[in-house]
């Protein structure tokens, strides 16, 4: 696999209103543990529809793996021009400094928000580009977008063999109680130092 079609959640869908949310860590260890092993076999494009959610986090994620794996490169390409522009003054900056961060950005309708036939476009590209899709999506969390991404990607999957990869709930819920109980484990360590108590060596 060469190309990789990352998306996901929207914040606002799990509840998350800026980027200082603890979550956000562990979606982005997860999706870096996914990607690592296809790294390995070749992997050279992460590719995200740009929504502000579990697409830029995926963008950070695979920033931060470029060090180890150099031939990782990053796209964003969104469904039309300037979808930031009704986004907070925070998120602007957010937006603007990963911009400057990725290898590639286009938008596939060079126009403003004029309708969901963008959107379709956006994703029907995004599917012919790439050879496999990593959707972090729960079923058992309720609808939400990335159910109609993963009906398509199936659908190539059944008549194509496209890959589907996802990432639910539970595995990110996994790295933040491995997290706790790391944390855990240290604290107690402490607990057996006295700082009142000289040694008696």
């Amino acid at each position: 696999m060469k190309n990789l079609f990352v998306t996901g959640y929207r914040a606002h869908e799990l509840g998350i209103f800026n980027n200082k949310h603890e979550g956000i860590p562990y979606i982005q260890q997860a999706i870096r543990n996914k990607l690592i092993p296809l790294l390995e076999e070749g992997l050279e494009w992460v590719i995200t529809p740009g929504q502000y959610g579990v697409d830029l986090w995926a963008c950070e994620a695979a920033i931060s793996l470029k060090t180890q794996y150099p031939q990782l490169k990053c796209s964003i390409i969104t469904a039309f021009s300037n979808p930031e522009e009704k986004w907070s003054d925070d998120k602007k900056i957010y937006y603007e400094e990963l911009l400057r961060s990725i290898d590639h950005y286009a938008a596939v309708s060079k126009e403003s928000y004029e309708g969901k036939w963008q959107f379709i476009a956006r994703d029907e590209l995004l599917l012919r580009k790439t050879d496999g899709i990593l959707l972090v999506y729960d079923e058992e969390m309720g609808e939400a977008s990335p159910k109609f991404i993963k009906q398509r990607a199936l659908r190539k999957h059944a008549e194509e063999g496209y890959e589907v990869l996802t990432i639910g709930a539970e595995e990110i819920q996994s790295l933040a109680e491995e997290e706790a109980e790391a944390q855990f484990n240290d604290e107690q360590a402490y607990e057996w130092l006295d700082p009142g108590q000289e040694s008696s060596t």
